[in-house]
């Protein structure tokens, strides 16, 4: 009965997959508006100002930075949660696939936050006048939080890190 529940639980990581599967769908809709905000952006050339070429560049930026988030969210978790992608041989890979365990995907995904909302507060921050006092230092608020959220996770990675080797240390034969 045992071996049969743990077959079951251990089979129940396949749940995961039209999730990812759903990630995907959200990734082409993420190319989609890349692509109308391009379109956008390119019929406003002849007219464009300065502060308008940097908030498109910064769109673009924006948008490209949260698909490459959803594309490590995507890999990572499939091969973290449901299955290994046999992907080894192939030429185009990413290095970084498969080496990417539950504590360095949160911290990307800390990293990737942090900049997707940078690039934000940059964007407000070159059309100040259109955002209250109020909505701005919110921004700046939230923004630090997620740094400092980010700067104390990888805090605590470290000292679980630094912790498990003294441990191994103290354990291994002088």
């Amino acid at each position: 009965m045992e071996r049969l529940i743990e077959r079951g639980l251990f089979a129940s990581r396949w749940m995961m997959a039209p999730m990812y599967l759903g990630l995907a769908v959200a990734l082409v809709i993420l190319v989609w508006i890349f692509l109308m905000e391009l379109w956008r952006f390119v019929l406003i050339v002849p007219v464009m100002t300065v502060n308008d070429a940097i908030l498109g560049v910064l769109a673009l930026i924006d948008l490209s930075l949260a698909a490459n988030l959803l594309l490590i969210v995507i890999f990572s978790g499939y091969e973290n949660f449901v299955s290994r992608m046999d992907l080894m041989d192939h030429k185009d890979r990413p290095e970084w696939q498969g080496d990417v365990d539950f504590s360095a995907l949160k911290l990307k995904l800390v990293a990737s936050i942090v900049a997707i909302s940078g690039i934000y507060l940059l964007k407000v921050f070159m059309d100040v006048g259109k955002y209250p006092a109020d909505q701005i230092r919110w921004m700046v608020v939230i923004h630090l939080v997620f740094v400092i959220s980010g700067v104390l996770l990888a805090a605590m990675d470290w000292i679980a890190n630094h912790a498990k080797s003294l441990k191994y240390r103290k354990a291994a034969p002088s």
